[in-house]
């Protein structure tokens, strides 16, 4: 079920996303935030799908936990499953809030992929670390306003994009694992 919830929470974020910026022309993918989203044309289609994302890794949360029994990789998903509603709810009309929010969800997403390296097998364990690595790379250069000519909107989703497709992969892996039997006392079942 963890699997399941996150495949299903990233895959539909990711057409959510992409038809808000479908049906506002103006839109621009470099030099708007992707936030922009949620107070424009398609503002009901992407607050609606980052609230269902945030409530799908809650629920991974929830899932792998039962799962897995790993208190650390459950606190991640859960804040940052939080951090997704919160960007839902408190839109950019609530600055404050929203950036708050933007951050614990950018922040814990990346801290989810690299703490899923104790439950992944190698080498998407390996990969998993790199994609959360270099998603913090990327909101710390985020941070700092270094758009290296991509654009705000460009680096954002170079914080988002790596994790929202890292959460497809790993829902996927898990989804394609589940049946899998321990080999011995120390194995764990992904």
């Amino acid at each position: 079920m963890a699997g399941l919830c996150l495949f299903a929470g990233a895959v539909q974020f990711s057409i959510g996303m992409i038809i808000a910026e479908a049906v506002d022309p103006r839109y621009s993918v470099s030099e708007n935030y992707i936030s922009d989203l949620g107070v424009r044309a398609g503002a009901f289609v992407f607050n609606s799908s980052i609230i269902v994302l945030g409530l799908a890794i809650l629920a991974t949360s929830w899932f792998a936990f039962r799962a897995f029994k790993d208190r650390i990789l459950t606190s991640v998903f859960l804040l940052a499953g939080i951090g997704a509603v919160g960007v839902g709810v408190f839109n950019e009309a609530f600055p404050l809030l929203h950036t708050l929010f933007s951050f614990i969800a950018f922040f814990f997403a990346a801290l989810s992929a690299i703490a899923a390296f104790r439950i992944l097998r190698a080498p998407f364990s390996y990969l998993s670390v790199l994609i959360g690595v270099g998603s913090l790379a990327a909101l710390g250069l985020f941070g700092s306003k270094s758009n290296l000519g991509l654009g705000v909107g460009g680096m954002e989703r170079m914080i988002v994009y790596p994790v929202l497709t890292w959460a497809i992969g790993s829902g996927g892996y898990l989804l394609g694992t589940a049946h899998e039997k321990p080999t011995s006392a120390g194995d764990t079942v992904p």
